[in-house]
Protein backbone atom coordinates (compact mmCIF):
# COMPACT_ATOMS: atom_id res chain seq x y z
CA UNK A 1 0.00 0.00 0.00
CA UNK A 2 1.27 3.33 -1.36
CA UNK A 3 2.00 5.98 1.29
CA UNK A 4 -1.00 8.06 2.16
CA UNK A 5 0.53 10.95 4.14
CA UNK A 6 0.25 14.32 2.94
CA UNK A 7 1.82 17.73 4.14
CA UNK A 8 -0.13 20.63 4.58
CA UNK A 9 1.16 23.83 2.88
CA UNK A 10 1.28 26.88 4.48
CA UNK A 11 0.73 30.35 3.39
CA UNK A 12 3.92 31.95 1.89
CA UNK A 13 3.21 35.51 3.92
CA UNK A 14 2.91 33.08 7.32
CA UNK A 15 6.01 31.74 6.95
CA UNK A 16 7.41 34.82 5.83
CA UNK A 17 6.24 36.68 8.97
CA UNK A 18 7.32 33.81 11.52
CA UNK A 19 10.64 33.31 10.55
CA UNK A 20 11.10 36.99 10.88
CA UNK A 21 9.81 36.77 13.62
CA UNK A 22 10.54 34.17 15.77
CA UNK A 23 13.51 32.53 13.33
CA UNK A 24 11.37 29.31 12.70
CA UNK A 25 11.88 28.09 9.29
CA UNK A 26 9.35 26.61 7.17
CA UNK A 27 9.29 22.63 6.37
CA UNK A 28 7.36 23.14 3.49
CA UNK A 29 9.41 25.83 1.76
CA UNK A 30 11.27 24.91 -1.22
CA UNK A 31 14.98 24.53 0.05
CA UNK A 32 16.39 21.34 0.54
CA UNK A 33 14.88 19.05 2.96
CA UNK A 34 16.99 19.95 6.63
CA UNK A 35 16.32 15.79 8.11
CA UNK A 36 13.14 16.98 10.04
CA UNK A 37 10.96 16.25 7.13
CA UNK A 38 12.47 13.00 6.38
CA UNK A 39 12.27 11.90 9.97
CA UNK A 40 8.44 12.94 10.58
CA UNK A 41 7.80 12.10 6.88
CA UNK A 42 8.53 8.27 7.19
CA UNK A 43 7.34 8.02 10.60
CA UNK A 44 3.97 9.21 9.34
CA UNK A 45 4.48 7.11 6.33
CA UNK A 46 5.27 3.88 8.41
CA UNK A 47 1.93 4.72 10.73
CA UNK A 48 -0.18 4.37 7.29
CA UNK A 49 1.13 1.49 6.78
CA UNK A 50 0.38 0.14 10.50
CA UNK A 51 4.22 -1.28 10.67
CA UNK A 52 4.70 -0.44 13.87
CA UNK A 53 8.08 -1.40 14.82
CA UNK A 54 9.73 1.35 11.31
CA UNK A 55 7.40 4.25 12.74
CA UNK A 56 9.70 3.28 16.01
CA UNK A 57 12.89 3.40 14.82
CA UNK A 58 12.26 7.12 13.54
CA UNK A 59 11.30 8.40 17.62
CA UNK A 60 13.11 8.57 20.66
CA UNK A 61 11.84 5.81 22.61
CA UNK A 62 11.76 2.91 20.11
CA UNK A 63 11.25 -0.14 22.17
CA UNK A 64 7.93 1.78 24.18
CA UNK A 65 6.83 3.31 21.04
CA UNK A 66 7.00 -0.14 19.24
CA UNK A 67 5.11 -1.75 22.13
CA UNK A 68 2.38 1.38 21.95
CA UNK A 69 1.79 1.52 18.50
CA UNK A 70 1.75 -1.86 17.58
CA UNK A 71 -1.17 -2.08 20.43
CA UNK A 72 -3.16 0.17 18.86
CA UNK A 73 -3.07 -0.94 15.37
CA UNK A 74 -4.13 -4.33 16.63
CA UNK A 75 -6.85 -3.03 18.97
CA UNK A 76 -8.28 -0.61 16.11
CA UNK A 77 -8.37 -3.68 13.53
CA UNK A 78 -8.72 -1.03 10.55
CA UNK A 79 -8.72 -1.70 6.86
CA UNK A 80 -6.50 1.57 6.09
CA UNK A 81 -4.92 4.53 7.76
CA UNK A 82 -4.73 7.98 5.98
CA UNK A 83 -2.25 10.28 7.82
CA UNK A 84 -1.90 13.94 7.09
CA UNK A 85 0.88 15.99 8.61
CA UNK A 86 -0.26 19.23 9.55
CA UNK A 87 1.83 22.46 10.18
CA UNK A 88 5.50 20.96 10.33
CA UNK A 89 7.63 24.06 12.06
CA UNK A 90 11.46 23.51 12.57
CA UNK A 91 12.84 25.80 14.92
CA UNK A 92 16.62 27.24 15.17
CA UNK A 93 17.17 25.36 18.73
CA UNK A 94 16.98 21.97 16.66
CA UNK A 95 13.51 20.89 17.54
CA UNK A 96 10.42 20.61 15.29
CA UNK A 97 6.61 20.49 15.86
CA UNK A 98 3.87 19.52 13.71
CA UNK A 99 0.18 18.08 13.94
CA UNK A 100 -0.93 14.68 12.73
CA UNK A 101 -4.68 14.48 11.32
CA UNK A 102 -4.93 10.93 11.31
CA UNK A 103 -8.33 8.83 9.79
CA UNK A 104 -8.85 4.86 10.51
CA UNK A 105 -11.21 3.33 8.28
CA UNK A 106 -13.05 0.23 8.88
CA UNK A 107 -15.54 -2.34 7.85
CA UNK A 108 -19.50 -0.99 6.44
CA UNK A 109 -17.62 2.43 5.56
CA UNK A 110 -17.24 3.53 9.09
CA UNK A 111 -14.12 5.54 9.96
CA UNK A 112 -12.64 7.79 12.86
CA UNK A 113 -10.92 10.76 12.77
CA UNK A 114 -8.45 12.60 15.49
CA UNK A 115 -5.80 15.33 15.23
CA UNK A 116 -3.00 15.19 17.51
CA UNK A 117 0.47 17.36 17.83
CA UNK A 118 4.07 16.51 18.23
CA UNK A 119 7.62 17.09 18.54
CA UNK A 120 10.94 15.99 16.68
CA UNK A 121 14.21 16.41 18.02
CA UNK A 122 17.86 16.35 16.33
CA UNK A 123 20.01 14.25 18.19
CA UNK A 124 23.25 12.69 17.44
CA UNK A 125 21.89 9.80 15.34
CA UNK A 126 19.55 12.06 13.40
CA UNK A 127 16.04 14.13 13.73
CA UNK A 128 13.37 11.53 15.92
CA UNK A 129 9.72 12.25 16.63
CA UNK A 130 9.87 12.43 20.57
CA UNK A 131 7.99 9.72 21.43
CA UNK A 132 5.27 10.67 23.83
CA UNK A 133 1.57 8.78 23.65
CA UNK A 134 -0.26 11.55 23.13
CA UNK A 135 0.96 11.89 19.35
CA UNK A 136 -1.25 8.48 18.89
CA UNK A 137 -4.02 10.87 20.46
CA UNK A 138 -4.45 13.66 22.68
CA UNK A 139 -4.53 12.62 26.56
CA UNK A 140 -3.31 9.01 25.74
CA UNK A 141 -1.95 7.91 29.08
CA UNK A 142 0.99 5.76 28.91
CA UNK A 143 0.29 2.22 28.15
CA UNK A 144 -2.76 3.39 26.59
CA UNK A 145 -4.24 2.42 23.27
CA UNK A 146 -7.10 3.08 21.11
CA UNK A 147 -9.43 0.17 20.41
CA UNK A 148 -12.41 -0.63 17.88
CA UNK A 149 -14.90 -2.79 18.99
CA UNK A 150 -18.16 -4.21 18.33
CA UNK A 151 -21.32 -3.27 20.69
CA UNK A 152 -24.49 -5.07 20.84
CA UNK A 153 -27.72 -3.72 20.92
CA UNK A 154 -29.94 -4.56 24.19
CA UNK A 155 -31.29 -6.38 25.33
CA UNK A 156 -30.38 -9.14 23.25
CA UNK A 157 -33.37 -11.48 21.39
CA UNK A 158 -35.51 -13.98 23.41
CA UNK A 159 -35.43 -17.21 21.78
CA UNK A 160 -39.50 -18.12 22.33
CA UNK A 161 -41.29 -21.41 22.75
CA UNK A 162 -44.70 -21.49 20.66
CA UNK A 163 -46.27 -20.65 24.14
CA UNK A 164 -44.08 -17.43 24.39
CA UNK A 165 -42.39 -18.74 26.96
CA UNK A 166 -38.36 -18.34 26.91
CA UNK A 167 -36.91 -21.20 25.15
CA UNK A 168 -33.27 -19.96 24.96
CA UNK A 169 -31.75 -16.51 26.27
CA UNK A 170 -28.50 -15.12 26.62
CA UNK A 171 -26.31 -15.79 29.77
CA UNK A 172 -23.11 -15.04 30.83
CA UNK A 173 -20.92 -18.24 30.75
CA UNK A 174 -17.34 -18.93 31.47
CA UNK A 175 -15.15 -21.05 28.66
CA UNK A 176 -12.62 -22.92 30.29
CA UNK A 177 -9.59 -23.00 28.26
CA UNK A 178 -6.46 -25.15 28.38
CA UNK A 179 -2.96 -23.82 26.26
CA UNK A 180 -0.86 -26.26 25.74
CA UNK A 181 2.05 -23.57 25.50
CA UNK A 182 1.24 -22.03 29.02
CA UNK A 183 2.24 -25.65 31.01
CA UNK A 184 4.87 -27.55 31.53
CA UNK A 185 3.41 -30.47 32.42
CA UNK A 186 0.10 -30.91 29.79
CA UNK A 187 -1.04 -33.96 31.22
CA UNK A 188 -0.58 -33.02 34.46
CA UNK A 189 -3.11 -29.54 33.75
CA UNK A 190 -5.37 -32.00 32.27
CA UNK A 191 -5.61 -34.59 35.06
CA UNK A 192 -5.93 -31.60 37.20
CA UNK A 193 -8.26 -29.26 35.21
CA UNK A 194 -10.48 -32.70 34.66
CA UNK A 195 -10.70 -33.15 38.84
CA UNK A 196 -11.53 -29.29 39.46
CA UNK A 197 -14.57 -29.57 37.10
CA UNK A 198 -15.62 -33.43 37.82
CA UNK A 199 -18.88 -31.74 40.33
CA UNK A 200 -20.15 -30.23 37.70
CA UNK A 201 -19.05 -32.39 34.19
CA UNK A 202 -17.84 -35.42 35.17
CA UNK A 203 -18.00 -36.87 31.23
CA UNK A 204 -15.38 -34.43 30.90
CA UNK A 205 -12.23 -36.89 32.00
CA UNK A 206 -8.62 -36.58 31.37
CA UNK A 207 -9.21 -38.37 28.42
CA UNK A 208 -11.88 -36.40 27.06
CA UNK A 209 -9.45 -33.32 27.39
CA UNK A 210 -6.52 -35.02 25.86
CA UNK A 211 -8.46 -36.05 22.70
CA UNK A 212 -9.19 -32.67 22.49
CA UNK A 213 -5.59 -31.16 22.83
CA UNK A 214 -3.94 -34.05 19.81
CA UNK A 215 -7.18 -32.94 17.90
CA UNK A 216 -6.02 -29.01 18.21
CA UNK A 217 -2.00 -29.79 17.10
CA UNK A 218 -0.93 -27.45 19.57
CA UNK A 219 -3.50 -24.94 20.07
CA UNK A 220 -5.95 -23.98 22.97
CA UNK A 221 -8.70 -25.95 23.56
CA UNK A 222 -12.30 -25.02 25.56
CA UNK A 223 -12.38 -27.92 27.64
CA UNK A 224 -16.13 -27.06 28.83
CA UNK A 225 -18.42 -24.27 29.07
CA UNK A 226 -20.17 -23.31 32.28
CA UNK A 227 -23.03 -21.14 33.26
CA UNK A 228 -21.88 -18.67 37.03
CA UNK A 229 -24.49 -21.37 38.66
CA UNK A 230 -21.73 -23.88 37.64
CA UNK A 231 -18.81 -22.19 38.65
CA UNK A 232 -20.55 -21.94 42.35
CA UNK A 233 -20.88 -25.77 42.73
CA UNK A 234 -16.82 -26.34 42.14
CA UNK A 235 -14.97 -26.99 45.37
CA UNK A 236 -11.63 -25.70 43.60
CA UNK A 237 -10.51 -22.75 40.87
CA UNK A 238 -10.14 -24.00 37.65
CA UNK A 239 -8.15 -20.96 36.88
CA UNK A 240 -5.87 -21.74 39.35
CA UNK A 241 -4.38 -24.90 37.09
CA UNK A 242 -1.53 -24.41 35.02
CA UNK A 243 -2.57 -23.70 31.43
CA UNK A 244 -5.83 -22.46 32.25
CA UNK A 245 -7.66 -19.40 31.94
CA UNK A 246 -11.35 -18.70 31.99
CA UNK A 247 -12.36 -16.06 29.55
CA UNK A 248 -16.11 -14.54 30.71
CA UNK A 249 -18.14 -14.73 27.88
CA UNK A 250 -22.21 -14.42 26.57
CA UNK A 251 -23.67 -17.56 25.00
CA UNK A 252 -27.26 -18.50 23.65
CA UNK A 253 -28.62 -21.04 26.35
CA UNK A 254 -31.69 -23.44 27.25
CA UNK A 255 -33.60 -21.91 29.76
CA UNK A 256 -34.57 -25.27 30.62
CA UNK A 257 -31.26 -27.19 31.74
CA UNK A 258 -32.93 -30.70 31.20
CA UNK A 259 -33.14 -29.67 27.40
CA UNK A 260 -31.00 -30.29 24.55
CA UNK A 261 -31.85 -30.25 20.76
CA UNK A 262 -30.27 -30.53 17.44
CA UNK A 263 -31.86 -27.34 16.47
CA UNK A 264 -29.49 -25.23 19.17
CA UNK A 265 -26.91 -24.71 15.90
CA UNK A 266 -29.56 -23.78 13.33
CA UNK A 267 -31.71 -21.35 16.21
CA UNK A 268 -28.14 -19.63 17.86
CA UNK A 269 -27.01 -18.96 13.83
CA UNK A 270 -30.29 -17.51 13.27
CA UNK A 271 -30.34 -15.30 16.55
CA UNK A 272 -26.35 -14.41 16.04
CA UNK A 273 -28.13 -12.97 12.31
CA UNK A 274 -30.06 -10.43 14.27
CA UNK A 275 -27.37 -9.49 16.94
CA UNK A 276 -24.76 -8.73 13.88
CA UNK A 277 -27.48 -7.03 11.68
CA UNK A 278 -27.97 -4.78 14.77
CA UNK A 279 -24.43 -4.62 15.94
CA UNK A 280 -22.79 -1.26 16.49
CA UNK A 281 -19.57 -0.19 16.99
CA UNK A 282 -17.34 2.21 19.05
CA UNK A 283 -13.66 3.67 19.39
CA UNK A 284 -12.77 3.63 22.86
CA UNK A 285 -9.26 5.28 24.39
CA UNK A 286 -8.31 3.20 26.91
CA UNK A 287 -5.70 2.83 30.13
CA UNK A 288 -4.63 1.63 33.51
CA UNK A 289 -6.82 2.15 35.63
CA UNK A 290 -9.22 4.16 33.56
CA UNK A 291 -12.62 3.32 32.35
CA UNK A 292 -12.83 2.90 28.53
CA UNK A 293 -13.87 6.55 27.33
CA UNK A 294 -16.22 6.22 24.09
CA UNK A 295 -14.43 8.71 21.06
CA UNK A 296 -16.83 8.06 18.25
CA UNK A 297 -19.50 5.11 17.48
CA UNK A 298 -23.09 4.45 16.72
CA UNK A 299 -25.42 2.04 18.23
CA UNK A 300 -28.66 1.35 16.99
CA UNK A 301 -32.20 -0.25 18.04
CA UNK A 302 -32.65 -4.07 19.58
CA UNK A 303 -33.83 -6.76 17.41
CA UNK A 304 -36.67 -8.76 17.13
CA UNK A 305 -37.54 -11.83 19.43
CA UNK A 306 -37.35 -15.18 18.06
CA UNK A 307 -41.05 -16.73 17.74
CA UNK A 308 -40.63 -20.49 17.31
CA UNK A 309 -42.91 -23.42 16.67
CA UNK A 310 -41.33 -25.52 19.73
CA UNK A 311 -43.47 -26.74 22.37
CA UNK A 312 -41.10 -27.08 25.48
CA UNK A 313 -43.23 -30.30 26.99
CA UNK A 314 -42.97 -32.12 23.66
CA UNK A 315 -38.92 -31.52 23.52
CA UNK A 316 -38.51 -32.82 27.07
CA UNK A 317 -40.45 -35.97 26.04
CA UNK A 318 -38.09 -36.55 22.66
CA UNK A 319 -35.13 -36.34 24.64
CA UNK A 320 -36.09 -38.85 27.10
CA UNK A 321 -37.63 -40.96 23.84
CA UNK A 322 -34.17 -40.37 21.97
CA UNK A 323 -32.03 -42.55 25.02
CA UNK A 324 -33.88 -45.54 24.87
CA UNK A 325 -31.72 -47.30 22.32
CA UNK A 326 -27.75 -47.70 22.92
CA UNK A 327 -27.21 -46.51 18.78
CA UNK A 328 -27.75 -43.40 17.12
CA UNK A 329 -30.92 -42.08 17.20
CA UNK A 330 -32.96 -39.31 16.01
CA UNK A 331 -36.46 -37.96 16.33
CA UNK A 332 -38.27 -34.92 15.60
CA UNK A 333 -42.11 -34.09 16.10
CA UNK A 334 -44.19 -31.56 13.93
CA UNK A 335 -47.57 -30.09 14.02
CA UNK A 336 -49.74 -32.03 11.75
CA UNK A 337 -51.69 -29.91 10.00
CA UNK A 338 -48.88 -26.81 9.58
CA UNK A 339 -45.60 -28.75 9.31
CA UNK A 340 -44.45 -26.36 12.48
CA UNK A 341 -41.41 -28.42 14.13
CA UNK A 342 -42.45 -29.11 17.54
CA UNK A 343 -39.15 -30.27 18.89
CA UNK A 344 -35.87 -32.25 17.49
CA UNK A 345 -33.23 -34.62 19.86
CA UNK A 346 -31.03 -36.95 19.52
CA UNK A 347 -28.71 -39.63 21.38
CA UNK A 348 -25.20 -39.03 22.37
CA UNK A 349 -24.59 -41.79 19.32
CA UNK A 350 -26.41 -39.70 17.09
CA UNK A 351 -24.20 -36.87 18.17
CA UNK A 352 -21.10 -37.73 17.81
CA UNK A 353 -22.44 -39.43 14.16
CA UNK A 354 -23.79 -35.92 12.89
CA UNK A 355 -26.83 -36.74 12.22
CA UNK A 356 -28.87 -33.97 11.17
CA UNK A 357 -32.31 -32.79 9.94
CA UNK A 358 -30.70 -32.11 6.37
CA UNK A 359 -28.96 -34.95 4.82
CA UNK A 360 -29.87 -37.62 2.95
CA UNK A 361 -30.04 -41.34 4.33
CA UNK A 362 -31.15 -44.73 2.30
CA UNK A 363 -34.94 -45.51 3.04
CA UNK A 364 -34.61 -48.86 1.73
CA UNK A 365 -38.09 -50.17 2.53
CA UNK A 366 -39.30 -47.52 4.24
CA UNK A 367 -41.25 -46.07 1.31
CA UNK A 368 -42.34 -49.18 -0.82
CA UNK A 369 -46.18 -47.85 -0.53
CA UNK A 370 -45.49 -44.61 -1.54
CA UNK A 371 -43.42 -45.44 -4.62
CA UNK A 372 -46.20 -47.88 -5.84
CA UNK A 373 -49.02 -45.24 -5.37
CA UNK A 374 -46.43 -43.11 -7.32
CA UNK A 375 -46.12 -45.49 -10.01
CA UNK A 376 -49.96 -46.51 -9.84
CA UNK A 377 -50.43 -42.59 -10.90
CA UNK A 378 -48.04 -42.35 -13.04
CA UNK A 379 -49.12 -45.72 -15.03
CA UNK A 380 -52.61 -44.43 -15.08
CA UNK A 381 -51.50 -41.09 -16.64
CA UNK A 382 -52.56 -38.95 -13.42
CA UNK A 383 -49.66 -36.84 -13.00
CA UNK A 384 -45.90 -37.01 -13.86
CA UNK A 385 -43.68 -39.05 -10.86
CA UNK A 386 -40.93 -36.86 -10.25
CA UNK A 387 -43.86 -34.34 -9.75
CA UNK A 388 -45.69 -36.51 -7.83
CA UNK A 389 -42.04 -37.12 -5.61
CA UNK A 390 -42.16 -33.19 -5.01
CA UNK A 391 -45.82 -32.53 -3.87
CA UNK A 392 -45.11 -35.32 -1.24
CA UNK A 393 -41.95 -33.63 -0.20
CA UNK A 394 -39.54 -36.09 -1.60
CA UNK A 395 -38.30 -34.68 -4.29
CA UNK A 396 -37.15 -31.60 -3.34
CA UNK A 397 -34.64 -29.91 -0.69
CA UNK A 398 -35.72 -27.91 2.67
CA UNK A 399 -33.31 -25.23 3.69
CA UNK A 400 -35.31 -24.28 6.90
CA UNK A 401 -34.24 -21.41 8.70
CA UNK A 402 -33.39 -22.15 12.64
CA UNK A 403 -32.99 -25.77 11.90
CA UNK A 404 -30.81 -26.79 8.73
CA UNK A 405 -27.23 -26.10 9.18
CA UNK A 406 -25.77 -23.33 6.83
CA UNK A 407 -24.28 -25.59 4.31
CA UNK A 408 -27.09 -28.39 4.10
CA UNK A 409 -26.57 -31.56 1.93
CA UNK A 410 -27.49 -33.01 -1.32
CA UNK A 411 -31.53 -33.21 -1.80
CA UNK A 412 -33.65 -36.34 -0.70
CA UNK A 413 -34.79 -38.67 -4.02
CA UNK A 414 -35.20 -36.41 -6.84
CA UNK A 415 -36.66 -38.99 -9.28
CA UNK A 416 -38.54 -41.85 -9.45
CA UNK A 417 -35.47 -43.99 -10.86
CA UNK A 418 -33.83 -43.64 -7.02
CA UNK A 419 -35.99 -46.23 -5.89
CA UNK A 420 -36.04 -48.78 -4.10
CA UNK A 421 -33.13 -49.43 -3.05
CA UNK A 422 -30.79 -46.14 -4.21
CA UNK A 423 -33.64 -44.03 -2.62
CA UNK A 424 -32.64 -41.56 0.07
CA UNK A 425 -34.17 -39.12 2.13
CA UNK A 426 -33.83 -36.39 4.97
CA UNK A 427 -35.37 -35.94 7.88
CA UNK A 428 -36.74 -32.76 7.07
CA UNK A 429 -37.73 -35.31 3.74
CA UNK A 430 -40.02 -37.54 5.82
CA UNK A 431 -41.16 -35.18 8.36
CA UNK A 432 -42.82 -32.78 4.93
CA UNK A 433 -44.58 -36.45 3.99
CA UNK A 434 -45.84 -37.31 6.97
CA UNK A 435 -47.28 -33.60 7.26
CA UNK A 436 -48.26 -34.00 3.57
CA UNK A 437 -50.48 -37.21 4.41
CA UNK A 438 -52.02 -36.31 7.46
CA UNK A 439 -53.29 -32.96 5.88
CA UNK A 440 -54.73 -35.33 3.08
CA UNK A 441 -56.49 -37.55 5.22
CA UNK A 442 -58.07 -34.31 7.14
CA UNK A 443 -59.19 -33.02 3.81
CA UNK A 444 -56.54 -30.29 3.32
CA UNK A 445 -55.14 -31.43 -0.09
CA UNK A 446 -51.70 -29.45 -0.13
CA UNK A 447 -48.37 -30.20 1.20
CA UNK A 448 -46.47 -27.46 3.22
CA UNK A 449 -42.56 -27.54 4.16
CA UNK A 450 -41.50 -27.94 8.04
CA UNK A 451 -40.49 -24.43 9.80
CA UNK A 452 -39.36 -23.66 12.99
CA UNK A 453 -39.63 -19.65 13.06
CA UNK A 454 -42.91 -18.19 12.96
CA UNK A 455 -43.25 -16.72 9.75
CA UNK A 456 -39.87 -16.91 8.37
CA UNK A 457 -40.54 -19.29 5.40
CA UNK A 458 -38.53 -22.30 4.14
CA UNK A 459 -36.45 -22.32 1.07
CA UNK A 460 -37.85 -24.79 -1.14
CA UNK A 461 -34.97 -26.17 -4.18
CA UNK A 462 -35.29 -28.90 -6.83
CA UNK A 463 -39.17 -28.97 -7.17
CA UNK A 464 -42.71 -27.83 -6.25
CA UNK A 465 -44.78 -28.53 -3.13
CA UNK A 466 -48.42 -28.21 -4.28
CA UNK A 467 -52.33 -29.77 -4.15
CA UNK A 468 -51.90 -33.49 -3.27
CA UNK A 469 -54.38 -36.03 -5.37
CA UNK A 470 -56.39 -38.25 -3.22
CA UNK A 471 -55.22 -41.21 -5.88
CA UNK A 472 -51.79 -40.92 -4.64
CA UNK A 473 -52.28 -40.76 -0.89
CA UNK A 474 -55.13 -42.61 0.11
CA UNK A 475 -53.51 -45.51 -0.75
CA UNK A 476 -50.63 -44.48 1.18
CA UNK A 477 -53.01 -43.83 3.97
CA UNK A 478 -54.65 -47.25 4.03
CA UNK A 479 -50.61 -49.10 3.78
CA UNK A 480 -49.87 -46.80 7.00
CA UNK A 481 -53.23 -48.14 8.49
CA UNK A 482 -52.62 -51.33 8.03
CA UNK A 483 -49.02 -51.18 9.57
CA UNK A 484 -50.08 -49.51 12.55
CA UNK A 485 -52.97 -52.45 12.95
CA UNK A 486 -51.82 -55.57 11.52
CA UNK A 487 -48.06 -54.93 10.63
CA UNK A 488 -44.66 -53.62 11.95
CA UNK A 489 -45.92 -50.91 14.18
CA UNK A 490 -49.00 -52.98 15.52
CA UNK A 491 -47.47 -53.96 18.79
CA UNK A 492 -47.03 -50.19 19.63
CA UNK A 493 -49.17 -49.09 22.43
CA UNK A 494 -50.51 -45.62 23.86
CA UNK A 495 -50.80 -44.72 20.36
CA UNK A 496 -54.83 -44.88 19.74
CA UNK A 497 -54.94 -43.81 15.72
CA UNK A 498 -51.52 -44.26 14.86
CA UNK A 499 -50.91 -44.64 11.01
CA UNK A 500 -46.78 -45.75 10.47
CA UNK A 501 -44.31 -46.34 7.70
CA UNK A 502 -41.77 -48.44 9.53
CA UNK A 503 -38.94 -50.01 6.93
CA UNK A 504 -34.95 -50.61 7.06
CA UNK A 505 -32.07 -50.36 4.46
CA UNK A 506 -30.94 -54.26 5.41
CA UNK A 507 -30.04 -55.75 8.92
CA UNK A 508 -27.34 -53.01 9.05
CA UNK A 509 -29.63 -50.19 9.02
CA UNK A 510 -30.73 -47.64 8.55
CA UNK A 511 -34.26 -47.91 10.11
CA UNK A 512 -37.52 -45.31 9.56
CA UNK A 513 -40.39 -44.69 11.74
CA UNK A 514 -42.88 -42.17 9.92
CA UNK A 515 -46.01 -41.91 12.20
CA UNK A 516 -48.98 -39.87 12.41
CA UNK A 517 -50.85 -39.95 15.94
CA UNK A 518 -52.69 -37.13 17.77
CA UNK A 519 -52.44 -34.50 15.53
CA UNK A 520 -48.56 -34.71 15.18
CA UNK A 521 -45.80 -36.50 13.10
CA UNK A 522 -43.19 -38.25 14.57
CA UNK A 523 -40.16 -39.29 12.32
CA UNK A 524 -37.59 -41.40 13.42
CA UNK A 525 -34.33 -41.90 12.13
CA UNK A 526 -31.73 -44.98 13.75
CA UNK A 527 -28.40 -46.98 12.61
CA UNK A 528 -26.45 -49.86 13.20
CA UNK A 529 -27.86 -53.64 13.80
CA UNK A 530 -31.46 -53.96 13.97
CA UNK A 531 -32.04 -50.46 13.93
CA UNK A 532 -35.49 -51.01 12.77
CA UNK A 533 -36.46 -52.67 15.78
CA UNK A 534 -34.63 -49.27 17.54
CA UNK A 535 -36.86 -46.97 15.80
CA UNK A 536 -39.79 -48.29 16.94
CA UNK A 537 -38.22 -48.77 20.69
CA UNK A 538 -37.90 -45.17 20.57
CA UNK A 539 -41.37 -44.86 19.29
CA UNK A 540 -42.46 -46.89 21.68
CA UNK A 541 -40.91 -44.40 24.74
CA UNK A 542 -42.28 -41.39 22.79
CA UNK A 543 -45.74 -43.01 22.95
CA UNK A 544 -45.36 -44.28 26.46
CA UNK A 545 -44.43 -40.53 28.27
CA UNK A 546 -45.93 -38.58 25.94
Amino acid sequence: MGSRVKWAVLAAGVVVICAAAFGIKSLVASTPDTGAVAAIDTFAEAWSRQDAATAARYTTAPEQASDALAQTFQAMNAKAVDVTVEKPVEYSDGTASFDLKTTWHFDKDRSFTSTSSGTARHLSAGWRVTWEPAVVYPGMPAGGNLREIRTEATPAPIVRSRSGKTFMYLQPVNEIVLDPAQTRDLPASARSLADSISPIAPLVTAAVINQKLAASQGKPITAVTLRNSDMEVLTTDPGRVPGVTVRKTGMLVMADRRLSSPLEPGLTNYWQAIRDATAGWQVQLVGPGLAPQRLEGEQGPAGPNVQTTIDQGVQLTLGDAAVEVGQPATIVALDANTGGILGMAQNSYAVDRGIGIDAAYPVGTTLDPVFAAVDRIAHDGQQNADAALDRLGLGVQFSIPGASAPSVGQPGAATIDFRPQNATMSMSNMAALGVALARSASGTRSSVAPFVIQGVPTKISGGELGDLDPALTTPVWQAMTTTAKTGDASDLTKAAGLRALVGTNGPEGPGWFVGVQGGKVIVIYTEGPKSGTAALQVAQKYFTIR
